[in-house]
């Protein structure tokens, strides 16, 4: 079984800037959440394990193989949907799959023809081959990106802030081919997205800063909040004075009216008993 550890990751930039600060994951087949803000090192880590670039400090370990000492054992298992992917403009999907597929080493043509035709299928793109990528919409490119991904059989994929966007029919549809390409290999994803990890991932880890703040099953981290959460309708005035009172993990408008959700060990008075969700995991984790 595929299996990913790392361990004491660190990498820091010319800059300063740590952006992996001493990670330590165990990552299984399957899906894999990896969330966090805009800035929280997300891409950095993915980078890193694809062999992009190498760490100061630390061990990736792909099926007990140091990829860090042997970054071409990994990019011949891996495929990786960044989150900016270019394409060739005037190229059709059919001919930049055969051309991508070459460079990834599948070299016999029907062997390289029947992925392709299969790939197409597979992210329901069949119909459009002959187009030119460039033309796609949004969510189109990201499909032709997993399928670019897909090329060679790997047995980890990586996609990174894949439904940025995308429109709500188009991230569904995006979702479910991730959900069922995860069903025999790893698929790490990266996104900013709390509904995303919550809809597909049954492992995930929360990034603040380059750390590691908690991992775990959304499920378990979810159950963890069960009695600590309280809500209440407040007017603006209210809210800043809860604010300063109570943990608050987060305010949010219910017919243009705010509703606050406060971590308290025991009932507060004039609150009511708040249902966790994931959400409250990620903002009570990244801001207590």
């Amino acid at each position: 079984m595929s299996r990913l550890t790392i361990h004491q990751l660190t990498k820091t930039y010319r800059n300063g800037v740590k952006a992996i600060n001493n990670i330590s994951l165990d990552i299984g087949k399957g899906m894999f959440g990896l969330l966090g803000p805009n800035g929280a090192g997300k891409s950095s880590l993915m980078k890193t394990i694809v062999g992009l670039q190498k760490p100061d400090s630390g061990q990736i370990l792909y099926n007990n193989v140091d990829i860090v000492k042997d970054p071409g054992f990994i990019k011949k298992q891996a495929g990786f949907l960044p989150q900016d992917f270019g394409v060739y403009p005037h190229v059709s999907a059919h001919d930049l799959l055969h051309h991508l597929a070459l460079l990834k080493g599948v070299s016999k043509r029907q062997e390289r023809t029947a992925q392709v035709r299969h790939l197409l299928e597979k992210v329901n793109l069949a119909q459009h081959a002959h187009k030119a990528v460039h033309t796609f919409s949004g969510g189109m490119k990201q499909r032709f990106g997993v399928a670019q991904a897909l090329l060679g059989n790997p047995q980890i994929v990586i996609v990174d802030e894949p439904t940025a966007g995308l429109d709500p029919e188009e991230r569904n549809r995006f979702n479910q081919l991730l959900s069922d390409i995860s069903e025999d290999i790893i698929v790490i994803l990266s996104t900013h997205l709390v509904e995303d990890v919550s809809n597909l991932c049954s492992h995930m880890a929360i990034v603040r800063n380059g750390s590691l703040l908690a991992a775990g099953s959304p499920s378990q981290m979810t159950a963890a909040l069960e009695g600590r959460l309280w809500t209440r309708p407040v007017t603006r005035a209210e809210a800043d004075a809860c604010h300063a009172r109570y943990q608050v993990i987060s305010t949010r408008l219910v017919e243009r009216i705010p509703h606050i959700t406060v971590y308290a060990e025991t009932p507060l008075p004039g609150f009511a008993a708040a249902t966790p969700t994931l959400e409250h995991v990620y903002f009570h984790t990244l801001y207590q």
